[in-house]
């Protein structure tokens, strides 16, 4: 295989005939520089396939334009209207995103903090592997001592020093409790994340909360998964193998819903014998007239408020940090 050698200004300025200063100057403040000259060593950059530098130049500009975007897995729906506000929000404000998949790792998401601030990014939009009380990363004193402006999203690591946007949970659990409870509905299967998450807890919190308020009995089984579908899957058709049925079945996420009516298929089960619910909606459910009840939240405004919050912070170091907090709606007819 042929290696392909990287163009340097040095190359340029060897072919032109000029100084390396010369063709510096051309390249990063043309306006300092005769046309005639200009032009020259602009026409050889494109012959020789010179790429600038993109970092290097962010760098001279004294002007940091980049903001990290550091999430749990991308492969997750819930992401994807996330990343799509936050990234139209930065190029708004004239700035660029760089996107790191953690993939649920604690180590990737050591790299990733750790290659962000290599990066001397503006700030930090970080959704962690875990929101375990229990969870304190080693980069928390990294961030600390850079006083680089960060805010959580969605999960967020125990600590009071860094902003946030959160989802109500306790209010997505107790809107799906509620109307199992206007459906006469006792008997529940949840499909949660793992048993030490915040967000898990806060959901069975509001579910269990909706029962007692109505005075109503819950036979409550927990399967603690990820948050991912494949557990899901996993625990639906175990339950399923031991000749039970639950006469719901609550995902405390999209993939963990999506696993469980995947499972609830595969047994062939109808879901006329089991009602299906969970966070958030599914995507494209609509188009396979499917209608799973939910409590969605408006994740494009998750994405949009920590943005706006990061932004903030970046112009006024001294703005204090603050949460904000993104209420779920009750979607009974599901879909989208």
């Amino acid at each position: 295989m042929v290696s392909r050698h990287k163009v340097t200004i040095t190359d340029i300025a060897e072919h032109v005939g000029m100084t390396n200063m010369t063709v510096s100057r051309a390249l990063n403040n043309p306006d300092k520089v005769k046309v005639a000259t200009r032009e020259k060593i602009l026409a050889a950059a494109k012959e020789l396939g010179y790429v600038p530098n993109a970092f290097a130049s962010h760098l001279r500009s004294r002007k940091n334009r980049l903001i990290g975007l550091v999430t749990a897995s991308v492969d997750n729906p819930f992401y994807s209207e996330v990343i799509k506000a936050v990234s139209r929000a930065a190029e708004e404000r004239d700035y660029t995103i760089i996107l790191i998949d953690t993939d649920g790792s604690p180590q990737r998401e050591e790299v990733a903090i750790e290659t962000l601030l290599s990066y001397q990014v503006a700030g930090i939009i970080l959704s962690p592997v875990s929101d375990a009380a229990a969870y304190r990363p080693a980069y928390l004193d990294r961030l600390r001592a850079t006083r680089l402006p960060v805010v959580m999203l969605d999960r967020t690591l125990n600590v009071s020093d860094f902003s946030r946007v959160v989802l109500d949970n306790r209010l997505a659990g107790s809107l799906l409790g509620e109307l199992l409870v206007k459906k006469d509905i006792r008997r529940v299967l949840t499909l949660t994340g793992p048993r030490d998450s915040r967000i898990t807890q806060d959901r069975l919190i509001g579910l269990k909360t909706a029962f007692d308020v109505a005075g109503v009995s819950l036979v409550l089984e927990q399967r603690p998964g990820d948050y991912t579908l494949q557990p899901a899957y996993r625990d639906m058709a175990d339950y399923l193998r031991q000749g039970k049925l639950p006469e719901a079945v609550f995902g405390f996420n999209q993939l963990i819903t999506l696993g469980a009516m995947r499972a609830l298929h595969d047994a062939r089960v109808s879901r006329d014998d089991v009602m299906v619910l969970g966070v958030d909606r599914l995507p494209y459910a609509d188009i396979f007239e499917v209608s799973v009840p939910c409590a969605a939240h408006d994740t494009y405004r998750l994405g949009h408020e920590a943005f706006r919050i990061l932004f903030e912070q970046i112009e006024d170091p001294m703005a204090a940090g603050r949460e904000v907090v993104i209420s779920a709606t009750l979607i009974s007819s599901g879909g989208n």
